[in-house]
């Protein structure tokens, strides 16, 4: 029964409601509360900063909510690995991954999904604080974010490719063999928006530039990105692994930028915790069998 009310208060934190609480977990709301006043007893502590409404949880409770994720996230990878023994790999691999890399993780699902036709995915576009945070939750088994840009706690890594920038512009730059991350900043621009941490990347190596850019259309979606760029006026400045997915688009040309030639690291992270969950390690090995950054570099621009 433990685990059950641990289940409730997950549910609680999830959904910062009593009512929507209930009905995540099929019960009714007396009896989640109850079950919230039966953990409060069994600890002595309050845990829900009560009022007319749900306001929080007491540092007592936020103490606990850190335990309750720990523990159900043991009992699932419990299952998995038991169950593994048994019949080979199954169950439902949750990964989140930055925008910008969501295009290569078809290399490494792929992959996998060969390997073990049983394993399903769930792929979540994520910012790299929501990634940070899934995992501390145990809401993800697997992210896929910058790793030498901010700081990451908690998490081993294993990097994938190191990520370059691309002018993707019109014709006018059809004798270039590169340009200036200054001269971007003077075309109408189509970037990320800033809770993204590409676009802070980005923001910072024109910063270091001397330039300042001012983007006419800002968005979270690199489909909305790429529909503005192609069937617009306007440039943006991307990684090269959107190239191996989404090319090139008619009329338009991927100039390496320079002045400076700034790289970034992106790869894999998953919570550092022993023994790793089984489905995590699978597809850790899947990843350092496949050269991504071979796969990624092929349609750079020469």
């Amino acid at each position: 029964m433990m685990i059950r009310r641990l289940e409730y208060l997950t549910a609680l934190a999830r959904e910062r409601h009593f009512a929507r609480a209930a009905r995540a977990c099929h019960i009714s709301q007396p009896a989640l509360s109850a079950a919230i006043r039966k953990l409060e007893s069994e600890f002595h502590v309050p845990i829900i900063r009560r009022g007319n409404r749900f306001l929080g949880f007491t540092p007592e409770g936020e103490r606990i909510l850190r335990w309750a994720y720990r523990i159900l996230a043991e009992r699932d990878a419990l299952v998995e690995d038991v169950g593994a023994m048994r019949e080979g790999l199954s169950g439902r691999l949750r990964i989140g991954s930055v925008p910008t890399a969501l295009s290569v993780l078809p290399l490494l699902t792929g992959a996998m999904s060969a390997e073990q036709p049983r394993v399903r995915f769930s792929v979540r576009s994520m910012t790299s604080v929501q990634i940070q945070r899934g995992l501390s939750q145990y809401e993800l088994d697997v992210g896929v974010t910058y790793l030498d840009n901010e700081p990451l706690t908690g998490v081993r890594t294993w990097e994938l490719y190191r990520e370059r920038y691309l002018l993707l512009v019109g014709d006018g730059f059809a004798d270039r063999g590169s340009a200036t991350w200054r001269e971007a900043a003077e075309l109408p621009l189509c970037l990320l928006t800033d809770d993204m941490q590409n676009r802070r990347i980005l923001d910072a190596v024109f910063a270091r530039a001397g330039a300042k850019p001012t983007p006419t259309v800002e968005t979270d979606s690199i489909t909305a990105l790429y529909a503005h760029v192609r069937d617009g006026p306007w440039a943006t400045v991307l990684p090269q692994s959107w190239l191996h997915r989404f090319g090139i688009p008619s009329g338009m040309r991927a100039v390496p930028l320079v002045e400076p030639e700034e790289t970034r690291a992106v790869g894999l992270v998953v919570h550092d915790r022993d023994p790793e969950p089984i489905l995590a390690r699978a597809f850790l090995d899947v990843a350092r069998r496949i050269d991504v950054q071979a796969a990624v570099d092929r349609d750079l621009p020469r």
